[in-house]
């Protein structure tokens, strides 16, 4: 587990680079996303985890770019980020956004193929179809009405105490 300086920087490196990736003016950048980045634990080596959407001659696209890029990228990490030496970058490819949306359209799919089950709402009675908790009703002995009648806990009142009376 990274130290919490080294997860520190690696949130500002990743915040930095996002920044940096969309002023880069090179056409051959898609739709990039910078999804999270890693730091060595000396700070001196960073791995940037980007995400693309589209085809994989999309992808392969962005990331030559994107390598093209390395050096300006670096420069100005260096000056956004102040360190006692500007990291060393690497871009890699992430395919979590991708699989996510892969796993989206699969189920989407699915619940068409179903004749729409998923999409006509939930079984009726099952736990999706009862009320939330929020939207229940209260028990019976919190409501406003009862909790109009008890006293707050705590010590006793004054008029309550037989000491009180004779004061």
């Amino acid at each position: 587990m990274p130290s919490q300086r080294v997860a520190r920087v690696a949130e500002e490196v990743r915040a930095a680079a996002a920044d940096i990736l969309r002023g880069l003016k090179d056409p051959g950048i898609g739709f990039a996303t910078v999804v999270r980045a890693e730091m060595s634990p000396d700070l001196r080596y960073a791995k940037i985890f980007v995400s693309v959407l589209g085809p994989d001659a999309d992808r392969a696209a962005t990331m030559a770019a994107l390598s093209r890029a390395t050096g300006h990228v670096r420069s100005e990490l260096g000056q956004r980020v102040r360190l006692y030496r500007t990291p060393e970058v690497r871009f890699v490819l992430d395919g979590s956004i991708a699989h996510g949306d892969r796993i989206a359209r699969v189920l989407r799919t699915l619940a068409a193929e179903r004749g729409g089950a998923a999409a006509a709402g939930p079984e009726p009675g099952g736990p999706a179809s009862r009320a939330p908790a929020s939207e229940a009703a209260p028990p019976e002995e919190d409501t406003p009405v009862a909790r109009a009648g008890r006293r707050p806990a705590g010590p006793p009142a004054a008029e309550d105490s037989p000491q009180g009376e004779g004061r």
